[in-house]
Formats: C-alpha cells, structure tokens, sequence
C-alpha cells in the first residue's frame, strides 16, 4: 500500500508539472573577433506577461525566505537588462554591463532546493532571485560559481502561482564559459557546459551523455553509394542530418541546438553572430497548438512567447515575441545606469508589417 501511495504521490506530481511544461532552448555562438553571443526562446501555457526590465546600480533587493521573513540583502553593484515575468522587478534572462549572461529554465519533475534553516535567511533567496542576483553582482563565471557556495537557494512558494517554481539555470561570461547550475536532491550541482547548450530534463549530467548516441550526424550531404550493381543517391539536401530527432520533447531539442550551433557557420562579428542566433532558434518554435497538455477538460498549449539573444560584447538585449516577429533591441550601455528606479519597456507590442508595395 505504502509502495503504491508513493507511486501516485509521484505520478500526480509530473502530471501537476506537466500542465505547466515549459520548452524552452538556449544555445551559445561565438564570432570570429571572439565576441559571444547566447540566445534563448522561451516557452510557456500560461501567458508570463513578461517585459524588458533595465536594473539601475546601487539598487537595494531583498531575498525572500520559505516563511515570508527577509532574506538576502544586496545592493545593485552593476546594471543589468533582460526580461521578467508577471510584474515582477526580478530578471528571469538577461545580461549585465559586464557582458554576464544568465537566464532561467524549466526544470520540473527534478528540482528540490537547499534546506534553509533561520540561521540561513541572510544568505537565502527564492529560485526566481537567483539571475538577479547573479547579474548584479558578478562578472565571470568563475566569480559566480566561488560565490554560489555563500548562499542558498531555498524552497519559496511563488504566492501567485501557489507553487514552488521549478528551475535551473545557465550562466555565460563574454569570454565564452559558461556553466549550468541545479539543484536536486537538495545539494547543488555546478556543470560546466563546454557546449553553451541548454534544454529543461532530465539533468545536465544525462543530457551530456545522451549525446553519444548522435554522433553519426553531420552536415555534409552523404556520399552516393552502390548496391547490387546499382548507384544510389540521397533524396535530398540534409541527408547527413537523417534521424536528428524532431520532436519538442528537452532531450530531443538538445541533440538539435547543439547540432545547429556547432554547425553553423562561424560569423564575423557579434551583430551578425546574434542574427545567427535568431535563425538557429527559428527551428524551436512552438505554433500555437503543436504542444498540449490535457487534465479532463482543461487543454493548455505551450506557445514561443518570446526569443532572446544576448550580445556579450556590446551588452545589447534582442528579442522577439509571438506577437511581433520584428527584432528589437535595447542597449543596455545607451541606458542610464545610474537612475534611481527600474526602467520598463514593453515587449508585447502589435505586429508592424511594412508594405511595400510596388508604387506606393
């Protein structure tokens, strides 16, 4: 009986999850002159409401604790940009004046945070604090992976949501390392991310192994071969690429991002690096629809939200949404870092399709 209570217990715990499954894929790019560029798209059933917050210097945060008391307490050392989620002043992804980059990703079915104890609160942040806090403060990875051990990352009820937020995140510096960070089991584990790439489960670990099994796609078209006497050619451009998974699924959108990353061709600068970017990211869609979840009569469907793309060397913030497919920028550097309060710019605007008709 026991055996079959935990059974359901864990069943309906990746159902509950599974209404709320998030797709989203990041990868990183470098350029010919070095700079560094990382993009994400960002996917989710319930609509975010995110917009493009810019995080002033010498701003106070305060962390947030498991039972509502002050956590840690910081102050704005460098500005940052980057999206948010539901009004809220935290950054889910962005990018600071030090060409830092952080985001969030979904990680559901995984996720157990550090046990925080009252003599913790002043060190302890809630899961959604965790980039802010990074971006903030840091300027390589090396900085934030010393620091990562002065804190904890506690298990906070998001109170809108009444759930705990499950995720882990990537942090990439402009001098291209980067590293993914967990925590499962209530212990955290820092990988370093060689590849720059990103999905949601299983763990990093597995999905770096998982990559074995693809070692035979390539870009190059295959060769024509004979059999039986006969010659026989591919059907088409692409034929190296022949069972590179298709599906939406983490482990499959992996495989492909890191394909389509390591692939590409190398640009020369970061502007051209981070167009690349958007192009890459253009195969991890999700049109309204494709992705359901069903629970009785509720259906919810993932949808691309947003993409972003960082630009580690001039500190621009790109990003496209599924309302408007124009890419937009804000530069970070061209921002007054010093303001006194946080600067807002909406990401969901309406279409503007340009006519360009012939005689008009």
């Amino acid at each position: 009986m026991k055996k079959f209570t935990a059974i359901m217990t864990l069943f309906v715990f990746f159902l509950f999850y599974s209404l709320e499954a998030i797709s989203c894929t990041g990868i990183t790019l470098e350029a010919k002159d070095g700079a560094v560029v990382f993009g994400r798209t960002l996917e989710f059933a319930k609509d975010l409401k995110s917009e493009v917050i810019v995080v002033p210097r010498n701003m106070k945060f305060t962390g947030m604790t498991a039972d509502g008391r002050n956590g840690l307490e910081w102050k704005t050392k460098f500005a940052a940009v980057g999206a948010n989620f539901e009004n809220t002043q935290e950054i889910i992804d962005g990018i600071n004046e030090k060409g830092l980059s952080s985001g969030i990703f979904y990680f559901p079915g995984y996720t157990e945070y550090q046990p925080a104890t009252k003599s913790d609160y002043d060190k302890t942040l809630a899961p959604w604090q965790l980039v802010t806090w990074i971006l903030t403060n840091f300027e390589s990875v090396d900085e934030v992976r010393e620091q990562l051990y002065h804190i904890k990352v506690a298990t906070v009820v998001y109170d809108k949501w009444k759930m705990v937020l499950p995720f882990h995140y990537i942090v990439t510096d402009s001098k291209g390392n980067s590293i993914v960070i967990e925590y499962v089991k209530g212990k955290m584990n820092i990988y370093d991310n060689l590849y720059g790439v990103i999905t949601n489960t299983p763990p990093f670990d597995w999905m770096l192994t998982n990559i074995q099994n693809y070692l035979y796609l390539s870009a190059n078209n295959l060769p024509e071969r004979e059999l039986a006497g006969k010659k026989l050619s591919p059907f088409g451009q692409g034929s190296g690429m022949l069972g590179i998974p298709g599906d939406f699924t983490p482990p499959s959108r992996f495989i492909r991002a890191l394909f389509f990353a390591s692939a590409s061709l190398i640009k020369d600068n970061s502007q051209e690096t981070a167009m690349q970017a958007f192009h890459i990211l253009n195969n991890f869609d999700i049109p309204d629809g494709v992705v359901r979840s069903e629970q009785g009569d509720v259906t919810e469907y993932d949808i691309t939200q947003w993409t972003s793309v960082h630009d580690l060397h001039k500190k621009n913030f790109y990003f496209k949404t599924a309302g408007n497919s124009r890419i937009r920028v804000v530069k970070l550097m061209d921002c007054n870092l010093n303001r006194k309060d946080i600067k807002i710019i909406k990401m969901d605007t309406p279409e503007d399709i340009k006519d360009v008709t012939e005689g008009k």
